[in-house]
């Protein structure tokens, strides 16, 4: 029960979180690289947008999305660890793929491409600029990579406590 509780909340506090970081072309500009390619050579071409955009190397974004994530995790789990580090590694791998998919199903293809929410001025009106899913498909491809590598992590650290 708590386990469900605690996975709801993070799914519900990581949209919370993205609906927050996004509203203005300067929020929507930090997540720039989940746009689809088309989008993204718009914006960075355009005058007003494009000298503002900072880019980050894939490696790096992966990086850091790994070490945020095992240790959100880490915190969350702790609170229904348990003994040995087969049992730790399955709930947090579990709990990770479950905020991956939510993450892919429910707010990358229902939300953000048919929220205006996500749009840069002047695409307002033109829903067909967001609908491309390849960019969403790969994040959630590296996302099972990323959440296995925390649950291995986790696994140990809290099998350790």
């Amino acid at each position: 029960m708590l386990f469900t509780a605690e996975t709801i909340c993070l799914c519900l506090a990581f949209w919370g979180i993205c609906y927050l970081g996004t509203g203005t072309d300067e929020k929507n500009l930090k997540g720039l690289s989940a746009y689809p390619d088309e989008l993204q050579s718009w914006v960075k071409a355009d005058a007003v947008l494009g000298p503002k955009v900072k880019t980050v190397s894939s490696s790096v974004r992966f990086l850091s999305n790994l070490i945020l994530y095992t240790i959100v995790l880490l915190i969350a789990c702790s609170f229904i660890r348990k003994d040995g580090f087969l049992p730790n590694f399955w709930q947090v791998l579990i709990m990770g793929e479950i905020l991956n998919a939510f993450d892919f199903f429910v707010m990358d293809l229902l939300w953000w491409r048919h929220t205006k929410r996500v749009r840069f001025s002047g695409t307002e009106n033109q829903p067909e600029r967001y609908s491309n899913p390849k960019n969403h498909l790969i994040s959630f491809a590296k996302g099972i990579v990323m959440f296995f590598m925390a649950a291995v992590i986790d696994g140990f650290v809290l099998s350790f406590f």
